[in-house]
C-alpha cells in the first residue's frame, strides 16, 4: 500500500543517514476504506492526493513541533512516499482523518518511491502557517484561513536519488 508519511527536512536527513524512517510505530496518510467510503466519488489518484494533503498537515504541525523544542528548521513541508506491506498498516477510526495509518515497523530508504516537498517559493506562506497555528487550534478563523492557505502551495516531486540534492540545497 502507498503510504505518506509526513517529514521534515531534519528527519529526511536522519533518514538518509541511518536508512530508516523511525522510530515504529509511525502515522502516515493512505487511502483506506473510511477514505474511499467517505470520498465516494474519487478515483484513486484524487484519493491519494487526499492522503499527501493529510501527510502536508501532518508536517505543518512537526515542523512547529520541532521549532517549539529549538530545532532551527526550514518553513518547508515534506512528505514521503513509500510502499509498505498491508500487514504492517493499522487504519485509523477517526472520523477527521479518515485516511490516518500507523505502520508497525521504521520505514526502510528502499521502500520510497517517492519524496514531496514544498517549493522554496513557499517558504512564506508555510513561516505565517506555522505562526497561526496556535490561534487557528483555538478557533480563530483567520488564523485558520491563513493555515489553509499553505495549502495553495503544491508539494513539488522528487525521486529517491534526489534526496541528497534536497538536503544540500
Amino acid at each position: 500500500m502507498r503510504v505518506y508519511l509526513p517529514c521534515t527536512l531534519p528527519a529526511l536527513a536522519r533518514m538518509a543517514a541511518e536508512g530508516e524512517l523511525g522510530p515504529a510505530p509511525l502515522t502516515g496518510y493512505a487511502v483506506t476504506p473510511a477514505l474511499v467510503e467517505w470520498y465516494v466519488s474519487g478515483d484513486t489518484e484524487e484519493l491519494e492526493y487526499v492522503a499527501l494533503t493529510e501527510a502536508a498537515r501532518a508536517s505543518l504541525r512537526m515542523l512547529a513541533a520541532d521549532r517549539a523544542d529549538g530545532v532551527d528548521v526550514a518553513a518547508r513541508r515534506v512528505v514521503v512516499a513509500a510502499e509498505i506491506s498491508d500487514g504492517l498498516i493499522t487504519a485509523g477510526v477517526d472520523l477527521e482523518e479518515r485516511g490516518r495509518v500507523r505502520v508497525a515497523e521504521s520505514v526502510p530508504l528502499t521502500a520510497l518511491a517517492a519524496v514531496h516537498i514544498d517549493d522554496p517559493d513557499a517558504a512564506g506562506d508555510v513561516e505565517a502557517a506555522l505562526d497561526a497555528l496556535p490561534q487557528a487550534d483555538a478557533g480563530d478563523g483567520d488564523a485558520q484561513f491563513t493555515v489553509d492557505g499553505a495549502e495553495a502551495h503544491e508539494l513539488q516531486w522528487y525521486a529517491t536519488q534526489e534526496i541528497p540534492d534536497l538536503l544540500s540545497s
